[in-house]
């Protein structure tokens, strides 16, 4: 059996000589200083310091040596490996740095921004001015009634003084609620959707004894086309006053005060006579142009768009109730008389904020509604 080769030199290994090890050292900060980013430096860490590395493998050859040649191998490979890991803890340090300020400006937050981005909303017009009009004659003492917007035949045309022949009672004019019968029985379902809030006028004088004071609100159906001065859906405003005694003078100066509340002061009224079925006598009511106040008419000068130079608006009908009417209520026409009228809230509006086109109220586009506010 032979002795020990005490004389075995470690230099004459490869991957063990100083100058390799050097070189594999030099390889290992050069690929971590060439590393532009944590990502490209995760792949340098595994290349050089990873258990296939070439540091690595020449740790892994210093067991085969001899005792005597282990001590000094072992501390050239542990020194290079030392002065690597320094190396890659002191690049990683600072791409980290580079990334956190460079993220402090990609990711800035502005603290001087409000911290409610939501904008803010706006009620539709349509209600602010419906419910401005239920005040002006809440205050005057009247109550504010709703009912059913599909309603039957009698409440919306018979008990008016409607005829069943009336043209406002045929499908071209009225949508009927489609029967149990099927679609051949639909126009013969007597249910209709409301084509005007009258019948709200009739279900209140027969629930209240009068004196009867009432205004009512509501969304009316005719089948009309969408234009830009007509909808199918639309909302409507109308008033019932029955007591002894009452004249077209309270209605004319329950006009004017209304006209007043929501144009301002000096704006005049007039009445035109007219006919409906549920009115008599019956008067389409104007009232004078609140832009030009008149000054318009025979002035080619001074032409104005919102009276067409006329000099007044029409706004809607009026007139004392019709003794049938109130006959079909269970009053009493010799006891009592009365007055209504109605208009059409989105004609309203288009007066007092000169909206041109009916279809902006109704497409939901929120820079139409913005700018009116909360409140008109």
């Amino acid at each position: 059996m032979s002795a020990p080769n005490k004389s075995y030199d470690p230099v004459e290994v490869e991957a063990l000589k100083p100058e390799e090890i050097e070189r594999m050292r030099d390889e290992a900060l050069a690929a971590f200083a060439a590393a532009g980013d944590l990502d490209a430096l995760a792949q340098a860490k595994t290349a050089h310091t990873g258990g296939t590395s070439p540091l690595s493998l020449a740790n892994r050859e210093i067991g085969a040596l001899p005792p005597q040649a282990k001590a000094a191998a072992g501390k050239l490979v542990g020194m290079a490996r030392g002065a690597v890991n320094k190396a890659l803890a002191a690049r990683q340090a600072e791409l980290e740095d580079e990334r956190d300020a460079r993220v402090l400006v990609e990711e800035a937050v502005d603290v001087t921004l409000p911290h409610d981005r939501v904008p803010a909303g706006a009620r539709h017009p349509l209600t602010t001015l419906s419910e401005r009009i239920e005040d002006v004659f809440v205050a005057m003492g009247y109550e504010v009634a709703e009912g059913p917007e599909a309603e039957a035949e009698w409440f919306t045309f018979d008990a008016l003084n409607i005829g069943p022949d009336h043209p406002a009672r045929t499908e071209h004019d009225t949508f009927f609620v489609q029967g149990r019968e099927g679609t051949e029985g639909a126009a013969n379902s007597g249910v209709v959707l409301r084509t005007h809030t009258s019948p709200v006028q009739i279900r209140s004088l027969l629930h209240r004894e009068p004196p009867v004071y009432v205004i009512c609100p509501g969304r009316v159906y005719r089948t009309d086309e969408l234009d830009a001065t007509h909808s199918p859906v639309f909302r409507q405003v109308e008033l019932l006053a029955v007591d002894e005694g009452l004249t077209m003078a309270d209605l004319k100066g329950t006009l004017d005060h209304m006209v007043k509340a929501l144009f301002g002061e000096g704006i005049e009224t007039r009445l035109r006579p007219n006919f409906f079925p549920f009115t008599e006598p019956s008067a389409e009511m104007d009232m004078v142009c609140y832009v030009c106040r008149g000054a318009s008419v025979g002035n080619p000068d001074r032409p104005c768009r919102t009276c067409s130079s006329e000099g007044w608006i029409e706004l809607g009908g009026c007139g004392m109730v019709n003794p049938k009417v109130l006959t079909a209520c269970g009053v009493d026409p010799e006891k009592y008389s009365g007055f209504a009228f109605g208009f059409g809230i989105e004609r309203m509006l288009m007066f007092r904020h000169n909206v041109e086109d009916m279809r902006d109220m109704v497409e939901g586009d929120v820079r139409f509604t913005r700018p009116f506010g909360m409140e008109i």
